[in-house]
């Protein structure tokens, strides 16, 4: 009865062509280097088995500052580092430019696509016409191809906005990345999804600093520990990190 059952939910999914959400229709991750994409972590990569696979989608959660911008803009790095072309789409304008190139991220290959900072004021349209209009930015980006890694940055956008957010979002997005050379990656404050084949890092981290007064206080870095949840690829672990330095998302 269960296989019954079992055989025609794939069926249905597959006539509303939804078969690719199946584990079975996927194939196993390659494990050759160039179908991964670095965060140019060693301890992470290491626990990765050589970084995010390419043609998923992956997401980095955790609070603010847990360090998951950081593992975020060093995936970027190590893209571009190669040559490679890579975007991020900004929902919040968040990114410091001047923070991306001193962490060595080659600005001339990097497609930034700035939102609006919501503070400055109300955003038109609310919180959730930004991260609508972040999305389909996305989606235009995964669909032109070429992009080695393509980061969505929603790490800023509150949890109520994104648990409107409807779940096949989240299948659109997979199927325009499957197959690809593109690494997608979802910062978010909490798990929202994941394909497959793809990966769930959830950080947690203590900031560090230096100075004995409020005033004279400065961020230098955090103490990250990353869970990687990965039910297919089997590479569950824990890493713990402690280099990284100056950010506060």
């Amino acid at each position: 009865m269960a296989n019954h059952a079992l055989a025609h939910l794939e069926t249905a999914l597959r006539a509303r062509k939804l078969d690719r959400t199946l584990t079975t229709a996927l194939p196993l991750g390659r494990r050759d280097q160039s179908a991964l994409v670095a965060t140019d972590v060693a301890a992470l990569d290491a626990c990765l088995r050589g970084g995010l696979p390419r043609g998923q989608l992956s997401e980095i959660a955790g609070p603010a500052s847990s360090g998951r911008t950081t593992v975020a803009l060093q995936t970027l790095v190590a893209s571009t580092r190669r040559g490679e072309i890579a975007a991020l789409v900004d929902a919040f304008d968040r990114l410091d430019v001047a923070s991306a190139a001193a962490a060595g991220i080659d600005l001339d290959r990097l497609l930034w696509i700035r939102g609006s900072d919501c503070r400055c004021g109300p955003p038109e349209g609310g919180l959730d016409a930004m991260v609508n209009r972040a999305l389909k930015a996305l989606n235009l980006v995964l669909q032109a191809r070429g992009f080695a890694c393509v980061v969505l940055d929603l790490a800023d956008a509150p949890p109520v906005a994104l648990k409107r957010l409807p779940f096949t979002t989240w299948l659109r997005v997979q199927r325009i990345v499957e197959g690809s050379d593109t690494a997608c990656l979802l910062v978010s404050p909490h798990p929202l999804a994941r394909s497959a084949g793809g990966l769930t890092l959830l950080l947690a981290g203590r900031p560090r600093w230096t100075g004995d007064a409020d005033r004279n206080r400065h961020l230098t870095g955090a103490d990250v520990t990353v869970r990687v949840v990965s039910p297919r690829r089997r590479v569950d672990g824990e890493v713990s990190v402690s280099a990284f330095a100056n950010d506060s998302h």
